[in-house]
């Protein structure tokens, strides 16, 4: 058998090749194909009887594909988007093979007719501004972990910043003494400037006090950089703790995204105009950043009371017609 029919080789080019060398994605959508090929290739491998490194084009059917799809729906819980993104994978995997072996253009063919499934789009949630506060009051800074965490916080609702983002930010991105601001690299590597609060600029400066300009901003115990996953569980702790104080955050869930919601939101309250919060957020397209305009009940209620009509008139009080009389008439 040709080692072009063999998976292996195509998988390796397609990881380091395709996606690092050619493509140049982000290290998380990287993250996230390998991680889909290391679910599928082994549930292929099971179904076919075969050791992985034995798997051919033909082991990887069209049918072997959906059914791959039920497991991760049924077997693994996952939702209807995960699902979805797993075979946005599997499609980009076929594309790659099929762009460079014209023997298998019908096998690609195949496996990228799998359809995605249509899914309702959940609520975009956020903070209401009674709830943002009692989050940043949550941690105790009168400790050093304390003040880390809330500077953490503070800074996440005051640049609306992605957890990575946040994660990645180092002393040298930040400028606390002339205009205070800081340079956060976004995804694809755009970089954009975001200005600091006065409060922000207060709090960050004691905690990179000393530190060289390519250490992280933000550490855990260890002293080394928190993770994308540290800030994650950082904002559940303290929100789950801002809940006992405010009792609608309990049916909200609450992460690091949900802040940058809440900024979003908040500055669009606050009268910003929408094309200055998409370069704030660092949007590509300003249709991503109209969506905040969508989901604020507060800014559509006030709207609609500009809209409201005040009349003198008396509202006409119509007789109610006799239909059983006029029945009996006939």
């Amino acid at each position: 058998m040709s080692d072009k029919n063999f998976l292996g080789p195509w998988i390796k080019r397609f990881l380091t090749e395709h996606l690092v060398g050619e493509r140049n994605l982000a290290r998380n959508t990287q993250s996230s194909y390998r991680d889909t090929l290391t679910l599928f290739l082994p549930f292929v491998a099971d179904k076919a009887k075969k050791p992985i490194d034995r798997l051919t084009f033909e082991h990887l059917s069209q049918d072997t594909v959906r059914l791959f799809l039920s497991h991760l729906e049924q077997g693994r819980s996952c939702s209807v988007a995960t699902r979805n993104q797993r075979l946005a994978a599997l499609h980009a995997f076929a594309r790659f093979i099929g762009e460079r072996n014209p023997e298998h253009v019908d096998w690609c063919a195949k496996i990228r007719a799998v359809p995605f499934k249509k899914t309702s789009k959940p609520m975009m949630p956020y903070l209401d501004k009674i709830e943002m506060d009692s989050l940043l009051d949550a941690p105790e800074i009168s400790t050093e972990q304390g003040l880390r965490d809330y500077a953490i916080l503070l800074f996440l609702y005051n640049t609306g910043a992605r957890a990575t983002e946040a994660a990645h930010v180092t002393t040298a991105d930040l400028d606390l003494d002339h205009t205070p601001s800081v340079r956060i690299t976004g995804k694809r590597g755009k970089v954009r400037f975001c200005p600091l609060w006065s409060l922000t600029t207060r709090t960050l400066r004691p905690l990179v006090a000393g530190r060289s300009d390519n250490q992280p901003t933000f550490i855990n115990c260890r002293g080394q950089a928190l993770t994308r996953f540290g800030i994650h569980g950082l904002v559940i702790r303290y929100a789950l703790k801002a809940g006992q104080r405010v009792s609608s955050l309990r049916t909200k869930r609450v992460s690091a995204h949900t802040i940058r919601h809440t900024t979003a939101v908040h500055l669009l309250r606050a009268g910003v105009d929408i094309n200055t919060i998409r370069a704030w957020l660092g949007h590509v397209s300003l249709d991503t950043t109209n969506v905040y305009a969508e989901v604020d009940l507060e800014m559509k209620a006030k709207a609609l009371a500009h809209c409201e009509v005040f009349t003198s008139k008396q509202t006409p009080c119509w007789e109610k017609p006799k239909i059983m009389a006029f029945l009996k008439s006939i």
